[in-house]
């Protein structure tokens, strides 16, 4: 048997489902590109899309529901300094892609550009160079119906039979398989094939009159078959112990203090408040709090942040982002340095830098912009414990729920859906309504203290923007902030 390399196999599975079922070949993805490039055009490229998903949910012991579904089509992009003309569509006839082509061409003459138009002549067509972080194969089919059931059913059993308190159980599966190819002007071609699985569970736990909520769950680009016995065990005993901490949990303080976030999940902190600011498009625009600040410092020393795509197997990483660039390892801040923004190709040339790998899409019907993958600092050299043990008094955060952040401002209030209050070094008891407020830049200037412990999420991060969801990561090690503002309910 010969092996085909992993970055051709993806381009021939791509073929297989978007084109050649359609009459389709590269000729008339080039026909199409051509069509486009009317002067003024500066870029232009074609973004085929079929997604097949599943999903399947518990609640009461009883399997509720469960979908199924599948979707594709192609959206057809042109690109005039800062404007887009953009058309997608469900229909992958070549009638229907040479009409979304010719709808998209009248931006070159609604004024111009003043940057480099792209040659008219037909490029060499090249296959974008890209990474093989996880297999090509559908993650649906690991598993059939009745094993997807079952598994249900024993996280459920699972849970349920860690503690007699645990009233409530509720558990959901979901796999995704997702197959792209770009086409673009300058006659790069490029394709993935990408899996994406999670398991999510949720806990009731009852002591009395009182009830309190616990979750956990995890996933990424691999198969069903990874959700074994001893991952079970993991989810189930992070959900209920969880649950049972929330039911001893007093009201929480309010005021200045010190604050110590745990490793892995706490990171979503940083994607918000930090992560967001750093995407190339509110740089350009100048509408974040870190625009214009490349080489100034905006943190304290020690503090590294990365977005980093190329991490094997996980939810927030891709082998070529939507625009058909290799996914990268990108410093945005080093040593407290402000060193570089998140990049898609449209904002980097008109920024006159490089793209980063970070040009992502919902789907097909929705146009690329600068998006994280994998977001988080990097590790220090303080004992977690030692960092802990240093908090005269202060709020100990080891897991956030929702949260919101204004750009412009960095302004970010979230609220710590598990909390310990920690005084003379030691955690006294958990806490409930605890909230962190605060500027992404100024508490960044805050860290005194970084664990070399650091973690990244278990794999359920999803990110919005601008009506926009794509799978993300984040992570971090144990931090202690000295000042940051915490509402409470005491």
């Amino acid at each position: 048997m010969i092996a085909v390399e992993p970055t051709l196999q993806r381009l021939a599975t791509a073929r297989s489902l978007l084109l050649e079922p359609y009459g389709l070949d590269e000729g008339h993805l080039r026909r199409a590109l051509s069509a486009i490039l009317a002067p003024g055009v500066d870029d232009a490229d074609l973004y085929f899309q079929y997604t097949r998903s599943e999903g399947w949910s518990l609640e009461e012991g009883i399997v509720k529901s469960g979908s199924f579904s599948i979707d594709q089509g192609v959206g057809v992009r042109a690109v005039s300094g800062d404007k887009t003309a953009f058309a997608y569509s469900d229909d992958l006839s070549w009638a229907a892609l040479h009409e979304a082509a010719q709808s998209v061409r009248a931006i070159g003459r609604q004024g111009g550009s003043q940057t480099a138009r792209l040659s008219r002549r037909r490029p060499r067509a090249v296959v974008a160079p890209s990474r093989q972080l996880y297999a090509a194969h559908d993650p649906i089919g690991t598993l059939d119906s009745a094993a997807k059931v079952a598994l249900l059913e024993k996280i459920e059993r699972m849970a349920r039979g860690r503690d007699p308190r645990i009233v409530q159980v509720m558990a959901g599966l979901a796999a995704e398989y997702d197959v792209v190819l770009v086409a673009r002007a300058d006659g790069v071609l490029a394709a993935d094939v990408r899996p994406l699985v999670r398991l999510s569970l949720t806990v009731i736990a009852q002591h009395g009159e009182r009830r309190e909520v616990g979750s956990s769950g995890g996933g990424g680009r691999f198969g069903l078959d990874h959700f074994d016995d001893g991952v079970l065990m993991r989810y189930v005993d992070e959900a209920v112990q969880a649950a049972l901490t929330n039911l001893e949990s007093r009201p929480a303080p309010a005021g200045e203090m010190t604050v110590v976030l745990g490793p892995g999940w706490p990171g979503v902190l940083l994607h918000e408040a930090v992560g967001h600011g750093l995407e190339g498009d509110f740089n350009r625009k100048g509408s974040s709090a870190f625009a214009g600040r490349i080489g100034e410092r905006v943190a304290a020393k020690g503090v590294t942040v990365l977005d980093d795509g190329t991490i094997e197997g996980r939810r927030g990483s891709l082998n070529v982002d939507d625009e058909g660039c290799a996914s990268q390892r990108t410093v945005l801040i080093e040593d407290g340095i402000l060193r570089g923004y998140i990049q898609d190709r449209l904002n980097a040339r008109l920024m006159g830098a490089a793209p980063t790998g970070n040009g992502r899409r919902e789907s097909y019907a929705h146009l690329p912009m600068p998006r994280m993958t994998n977001t988080y600092m990097l590790a220090g050299d303080c004992d977690p414990q030692e960092i802990l043990a240093s908090v005269r008094r202060g709020l100990y955060a080891t897991h956030f729920g929702g949260g919101q952040v204004d750009i412009t401002s960095g302004k970010f209030v979230f609220s710590a859906s598990s909390a310990w209050w920690v005084e003379n070094g030691r955690p006294l008891y958990p806490v409930k309504g605890a909230t962190l407020i605060g500027s992404g830049p100024e508490a960044l200037k805050r860290v005194v203290m970084i664990g070399n412990d650091l973690a990244l999420d278990s794999g359920v991060g999803t990110c919005g923007k601008e009506g926009q969801s794509v799978p993300v990561g984040v992570g971090q090690p144990t931090l202690r902030l000295d000042g940051l503002t915490v509402g409470g309910t005491a």
